[in-house]
């Protein structure tokens, strides 16, 4: 009886095991449906239209042109286009805006959740640091706009006639200071979610043995703060090379000397309007590489302790292993 009551036991568990899997399919279906529709067809078909070129007909102005060019559209990226130059105005605008983003954000995480200070109004400042996140990045473009032109307020308040948005420097400040008011909250809130993560022990260890705050900074919250500082570094990165909406609406067509002109820019004129189609997919196809390039190095540079230790014994296990083998052990 023990023996036919566990193997029913046993059978049952078994149905809702499946049962349950069944359903888990189910419910995940539909993302993947959509991601296979609007993000993988997608990526697939850049990556073919990438290899033709695609203009109107300048007699037939309805009627689309395509020709198999092979790597032409790549070759023409790199020696007979502007893109580098994009590329360059690109991270600089990025650059310009993450730097201060992260010094700020480390400094006010670091000050939310050190119980030692004791600071009040802290949950007002959370809000007020993130809520230029909530607004569209649209609104808050127009707004600097009208804020910094030449009649501006700010150069009333200044007492200055400045014209910030005909300035190369000018317009990347405006730019970098518009990503830097949108994102440093929501990398204040990543860093804030890090450092509480980690394990009061240590800084009660450290602080018996006699380290000092900034001590505790630099041999305990950074390195521990790898984790996020690495997810914080690559969707910034990525965030920063798709930048489009900003520094499109501030100036038209990049500004002076096209000095806030972005890749992304490049392709969406290529896309919509008369350009070849085919040469905005191949610089879609190489900003896409770039960012896996560069988020490949990321992740080597922010490599945990741990990870390095473990990846040395493996290769260390494998060499043993292949020395063995070489014996005929």
């Amino acid at each position: 009886m023990a023996n036919n009551s566990s193997a029913a036991v046993a059978v049952r568990q078994k149905g809702n095991k499946l049962k349950y899997g069944k359903w888990g399919i189910i419910f995940i279906l539909p993302f993947f449906c959509a991601y296979a529709l609007f993000s993988f067809y997608p990526l697939i078909m850049t990556f073919y239209y990438s290899f033709f070129t695609k203009f109107k007909d300048p007699i037939l102005v309805t009627k689309q042109v395509v020709k198999f060019v092979g790597f032409d559209n790549y070759v023409k990226a790199f020696t007979d286009s502007d893109m580098l130059k994009y590329f360059g105005n690109t991270f600089i605008l990025w650059i310009l805006g993450f730097i201060p983003q992260i010094l700020v954000s480390l400094l006010f995480a670091s000050w939310f959740t050190d119980i030692r200070l004791r600071l009040k109004g802290t949950g007002v400042m959370k809000v007020v640091l993130y809520l230029p996140n909530m607004l569209m990045a649209s609104s808050i473009a127009v707004l600097f706009a009208k804020l910094f032109s030449t009649t501006g307020p700010i150069n009333n308040i200044l007492g200055i006639e400045y014209n910030w948005l005909d300035d190369e420097w000018g317009i990347r400040i405006l730019v970098a200071a518009i990503n830097f008011l949108m994102w440093t909250g929501n990398t204040t809130i990543l860093l804030m979610a890090g450092i509480m993560g980690i394990d009061p022990a240590l800084y009660e260890a450290s602080a018996i043995d006699g380290a000092t705050a900034g001590q505790q900074f630099r041999k305990i919250t950074m390195p521990m703060l790898k984790p996020i500082m690495l997810y914080v570094l690559v969707t910034s990165m990525i965030g920063g090379l798709q930048m489009f909406d900003i520094p499109n609406l501030i100036v038209k067509k990049g500004g002076t000397n096209q000095v806030a002109y972005t890749v992304v820019m490049d392709i969406s004129n290529g896309i919509s309007g008369s350009g070849d189609q085919g040469f905005a997919g191949a610089e879609s196809v190489i900003l896409f590489f770039v960012a896996g390039i560069i988020g490949a190095v990321l992740f080597k540079t922010m490599e945990s302790d741990e990870d390095k230790e473990r990846r040395k014994n493996k290769k260390r296990e494998k060499a043993e292993r292949k020395a063995l083998a070489a014996k005929g052990v």
